[in-house]
């Protein structure tokens, strides 16, 4: 195990660690951890945990509203994608001659063949 004495912060390479990270183990200067339930943690890791906590924060919500919106619109997406490809398979099936549907054509191919 490394010397505390002998790390640097991350954020503020000039100046000694005086705390490491029990969240992220990175090295800190006293500046950039803050006393959080008895830890010092850095900044990084008190937003982690309280966005976890569930604690009031626009991140959290705007994560929860931004994943029910993007799943509302990849189900949209797919009934369109699906709509689509029936409009398409309807509209080649409807271009296909009536006469092939009772197999008239095919009698015309067979008997034009035996002719030769």
């Amino acid at each position: 195990m490394s010397s505390l004495r002998l790390q640097r912060c991350v954020l503020h390479p000039g100046r000694e660690a005086a705390a490491r990270c029990p969240g992220c183990g990175r090295h800190f200067c006293r500046e950039c951890v803050t006393e959080h339930e008895g830890r010092f943690l850095c900044a990084a890791c008190i937003h982690r945990l309280t966005d976890e906590k569930g604690a009031p924060g626009r991140s959290a919500a705007l994560r929860r509203v931004g994943k029910a919106v993007g799943r509302a619109v990849a189900m949209v997406g797919c009934f369109v994608l699906a709509w689509l490809f029936y409009l398409l398979v309807a509209t080649l099936l409807s271009a296909v001659p009536h006469k092939f549907h009772d197999s008239s054509a095919l009698e015309e191919l067979v008997s034009g063949s035996e002719s030769r």
